[in-house]
């Protein structure tokens, strides 16, 4: 399904709207050092569905979730003034697993290159276990025709 142009204009002005809103409106101190890694809305523009990661333990991440959820009408309400919609979505908060999944990956990735470098350095080191060549040529039917 293609996605909606509209839509996709409207979420990276949310995006834009919702990073200056936690700047300068929010001052909950139990915001942590928030990145809005991706802003998604549904079709109708009726939701607007925010993806963050934060720098920090999980303890930090608890207490920027918590900061987040109460400062979610602020920053509804600085949407809808930055936006020229008849209605303003609603908002929700998603914690991003972007840098998660990427240290997996790299961890998958580093597994990969050692067993790569296994496999060749076994390959270096191995002999045939027969002839090099274990093919007949066409001149040793013809010596064998001879004899």
């Amino acid at each position: 399904m293609k996605e909606n142009p509209r839509a996709r204009k409207i979420a990276d002005r949310i995006r834009e709207i919702t990073v200056r809103a936690l700047e300068r409106e929010v001052k909950d101190p139990r915001l942590g050092f928030v990145t809005i890694t991706d802003v998604r809305v549904t079709g109708d523009l009726q939701h607007a569905s925010i993806f963050y990661t934060v720098y920090g333990s999980d303890e930090e991440r608890a207490d920027t979730a918590i900061a987040l959820a109460s400062a979610k009408g602020v920053v509804r309400r600085e949407i809808g003034k930055g936006l020229s919609l008849r209605l303003t979505p609603a908002i929700e908060f998603f914690l991003d697993a972007l840098p998660e999944n990427a240290a997996s990956i790299e961890h998958l990735l580093d597994e990969a290159r050692m067993r790569d470098k296994a496999a060749h350095d076994a390959a270096a080191s191995a002999k045939y276990a027969g002839d090099a060549d274990p093919y007949r040529k066409p001149h040793e039917d013809e010596e064998r025709d001879e004899a």
